[in-house]
């Protein structure tokens, strides 16, 4: 079950915790996947760190071993930059082999303050990577997913898109944002056989949250009923989840993976 052998995707925000275990769960499941970040250098190590070879077994010797730039390529792109944005899917599809089956918008950034100190700037750069390059990024890979008649977006939102948050406003209006574009495309693209759906995290652990002071961690599981923070691998698993080809008569939904801390 959820075999993706066969299949190609497309990763963005790829160097990144969350981003790398998407990648590196979507390969082990058989996928051939483009790794896109800002930083090829990042990416290079993340690629490396997932150890992951073309038939999705675990690699634990040389660090030269690992994904190879065929089956896997890494694609580097700015994703505040709009050309960059419309050139990456094109790359995605001639590297992978002419085919992108799979589209994970993991992609983001924060920029958080409160409103009335929040500078034009940081609104903005917020919405065009979270948002406007998402958007960017699905109308290119729609093209070739019509042509085939199969495809799977997956945009990664957050569970602040759903709650709000105070001091991230425009982060906050990115991620519900993501939620609607991904429901009004999902009516455009159903009868292609196209999916578009959402996961949002709740609290995930992270090299942040891990150098947090032991009341702080404390006080953050407190309101979650689960009792822990999550992992990139509870991230990982809905994205295998929604990519998959079992997955084909769930569209326009929101997976909310977050331990129960909003119950929506």
């Amino acid at each position: 079950m959820f075999d993706l052998t066969g299949m190609t995707a497309l990763v963005t925000g790829a160097s990144g915790g969350i981003g790398s275990e998407i990648a590196r769960a979507l390969t082990l499941r058989g996928a051939r996947v483009a790794w896109s970040g800002t930083s090829e250098e990042k990416l290079q190590a993340a690629r490396r760190a997932a150890n992951v070879l073309r038939d999705g077994e675990n690699v634990s010797s040389s660090p030269d071993h690992g994904a190879d730039d065929m089956d896997h390529p890494i694609l580097p792109c700015d994703l505040s930059d709009a050309a960059a944005v419309d050139a990456l899917v094109p790359q995605a599809v001639t590297a992978l082999g002419g085919r992108l089956d799979i589209l994970v918008n993991n992609a983001g950034v924060t920029r958080d303050n409160l409103a009335m100190r929040m500078k034009d700037e940081e609104w903005d750069q917020v919405i065009r990577v979270n948002l406007e390059a998402a958007f960017r990024l699905i109308r290119a890979a729609a093209k070739p997913m019509m042509k085939q008649r199969f495809g799977r977006v997956v945009s990664i939102t957050s569970v602040v898109g759903q709650t709000g948050n105070p001091g991230q406003a425009n982060y906050a209006a990115s991620k519900a944002g993501l939620v609607g574009m991904s429901k009004a495309l999902a009516q455009e693209l159903a009868s292609r056989n196209i999916t578009v759906n959402c996961v949002a995290p709740g609290f995930i652990r992270s090299a942040m949250t891990d150098g947090l002071p032991d009341a702080q961690k404390a006080a953050l599981t407190q309101r979650i009923p689960a009792g822990a923070l999550g992992t990139g691998e509870d991230i990982a698993a809905a994205v295998v989840y929604l990519a998959s080809r079992e997955a084909g008569y769930v569209t326009g939904q929101t997976i909310h993976v977050n331990g129960g801390m909003a119950m929506v």
